[in-house]
């Protein structure tokens, strides 16, 4: 547990550093504003802290405080690998497997920095000196809050870092709906709203500013919706084609899986989208109860995450990969019943 480790951390810290902080590839609420939460946190205490995203993330996280200092690796690759190779410390938030980074996984893995996780998904790697890995939490941004506190700095929590911890926790707990807040969340919530996090304004802030090509695309995807009602199961198909017609641009279908899941009597959804770029189907997967998602994907679609959520991939074109979707179900019959 990590909390044997602090006093281990707080003298690494205990004088500046150079620290890169990195979370996963195509970077959410919580990926975004733990990243950002903990720079802001570090830089009170001298630190020389650089936030790292592989890539970039949707338009409704770009007003998060400090998000202008983020570096992206896919445009601004020999800075990203000059800090990392010159780091002392590397945070990693929101994810445990470098392959998470995508091309950023070799310097990742090559370099020579103490390397700190902090994260809430399944079946870690052991990369980390420092493993703070806590399957129940809500989110990597309720981890950070306890992070913090576990090095007894709560006092340290201003109105910046309260917004970007608020954020994450939000997001990833579906507005505080999902099974995985829990009361110790909704006191750290209170927390940070003393703290300064405007809640009503975060919450307009990240799903209240729609775009009209965006609600054109959910009529398509909603459209495209379908149920396998044998087995519980619904689930969505967005071609490239779709995302060409509506001028798609990255976070338009964030939470479109959650309208399958919202059917009556319906225990697993998923959605897939269309790649072309990158060759690939990207796929979200969403289920209520004890029906794990993150062992369908792990075993099926090169993914994982967590029990009712979880992502994966798929190297067959859209109609190949929707139809090993539905042959997989059967397997799946009494899980899906019983869930």
């Amino acid at each position: 547990m990590i909390k044997q480790y602090i006093p281990n951390i707080k003298q690494l810290l205990a004088t500046p550093k150079k620290i890169v902080i990195v979370p996963h590839k195509n970077p959410d609420g919580d990926a975004i504003g733990s990243t950002l939460g903990l720079f802001h946190y570090l830089k009170k205490y001298n630190h020389n802290v650089s936030v790292i995203t592989p890539n970039d993330y949707p338009n409704f996280l770009k007003w998060i405080p400090g998000e202008s200092v983020i570096l992206k690796h896919d445009s601004q690759t020999k800075q990203c690998e000059t800090l990392i190779a010159e780091a002392d410390i590397i945070f990693t938030l929101d994810f445990n497997a470098f392959h998470r980074t995508g091309n950023m996984e070799p310097i990742l893995a090559n370099s020579s920095a103490l390397k700190i996780m902090i994260d809430h998904h399944q079946a870690p790697d052991d990369y980390a000196t420092y493993m703070y890995s806590d399957v129940s939490m809500s989110s990597t941004c309720e981890m950070v809050y306890h992070f913090i506190d576990m090095l007894g700095h709560l006092n340290s929590i201003d109105a910046n870092i309260a917004t970007c911890l608020y954020t994450g926790i939000m997001t990833d707990t579906g507005s505080f709906r999902f099974s995985s807040t829990t009361s110790t969340t909704h006191n750290v919530v209170a927390t940070l709203i003393e703290k300064g996090a405007n809640n009503s304004q975060i919450h307009n802030n990240v799903y209240d500013t729609n775009s009209y090509n965006r609600l054109q695309l959910l009529g398509c995807a909603l459209n495209n919706l379908k149920i396998v009602p044998e087995y519980k199961a619904a689930y969505i198909t967005l071609s490239q084609e779709d995302l060409n017609k509506y001028n798609y641009t990255k976070g338009d279908t964030e939470g479109v899986v959650n309208y399958g899941l919202s059917l009556d009597g319906i225990v697993l959804a998923a959605i897939f989208i269309e790649d072309k770029q990158e060759g690939i189907i990207k796929i979200s997967l969403r289920s209520k109860g004890n029906f794990s998602v993150n062992e369908m994907s792990r075993a099926h679609f090169d993914g994982g995450g967590h029990t009712n959520a979880a992502g994966g991939k798929s190297y067959l074109p859209l109609k190949d990969t929707v139809e090993k979707f539905i042959s997989i179900l059967p397997e799946y019959n009494k899980a899906l019943n019983n869930a």
